[in-house]
């Protein structure tokens, strides 16, 4: 199978627009996390379009550099070759039946933002440099967290009854996730800044043992606990709708946002 790869942002929401559309005929969880971060893709083009980052012609870079590695991984995985540890786990849990769109979207984003964030951020960036990146560094992580914030209204529709269990248990679903985005965020950007100090010669390695490290944080994503595991089988077994149509969903969230923000 040909790795696609994009050269512009256009380029990237191109990708994701086919990765999101096999996905639908496919049937496979792949897509909702692919669905959330188009929209991410989206909002940082309307950024660099409105000036809202320091740098628009570095941020372009960042993003194409930061999605091609999700777009190689998958394409990987497709052709049955072995992309990076944390992707590979986070698509076999896409093939299975009791994750739920919380953990899909976790499972992507710890992946993502974990790993490929700080690998991207040191490739567009000199050790004299990168601390220039962080304010923009931060917006990207902002976008991430208010899309993944929205996401609650989605998993209403899926199973409506979740409005009791957040009753229940004072949002805890919120929790993790603002949890997960905060320690995302920080340890993205200490491993970015450990990583554009290396020698060339050490960086696979290192890239490598950071790659492990994420793997363990999503089998804690896949697997939290009893107690919470239970709560989400629960979960699962009411969801609503085919991955098809979840997906449909999360972009139909999404798209109620930006017709919100605009009025």
């Amino acid at each position: 199978m040909n790795i696609k790869q994009a050269t512009t942002i256009d380029e990237v929401i191109q990708l994701l627009d086919e990765i999101i559309e096999i996905s639908k005929v496919e049937q496979s969880a792949i897509g909702l996390f692919t669905m959330l971060y188009r929209e991410v893709t989206v909002r940082i083009k309307e950024g660099i379009a409105d000036h809202s980052f320091q740098n628009g012609e570095r941020m372009e870079k960042l993003d194409v550099i930061f999605a091609n590695r999700y777009i190689k991984a998958y394409y990987q995985y497709k052709a049955k070759e072995k992309p990076s540890e944390c992707w590979e786990f986070s698509f076999q849990q896409a093939e299975k039946f009791w994750p739920i769109v919380v953990q899909h979207l976790l499972l992507g984003i710890n992946a993502h933002v974990n790993l490929d964030l700080g690998v991207a951020a040191a490739q567009v960036s000199t050790v004299d440099d990168i601390g220039d990146l962080k304010g923009d560094f931060d917006k990207i992580n902002g976008i991430l967290s208010s899309l993944v914030g929205n996401v609650e209204q989605c998993l209403i529709k899926i199973w409506p009854t979740l409005t009791i269990l957040l009753k229940w248990t004072g949002k805890m679903d919120n929790f993790f996730i603002d949890f997960s985005m905060e320690v995302a965020r920080d340890g993205a950007w200490k491993f970015a800044n450990e990583f554009v100090a290396l020698p060339e010669n050490q960086t696979e390695a290192c890239i490598q043992l950071r790659d492990k490290k994420i793997t363990e944080i999503a089998r804690l994503v896949s697997n939290p606990g009893y107690f919470v595991s239970a709560i989400f089988k629960f979960i699962r077994l009411f969801e609503k709708g085919t991955v098809a149509q979840k997906i449909i969903d999360l972009q139909i969230v999404q798209l109620k946002k930006v017709d919100c923000a605009a009025t």
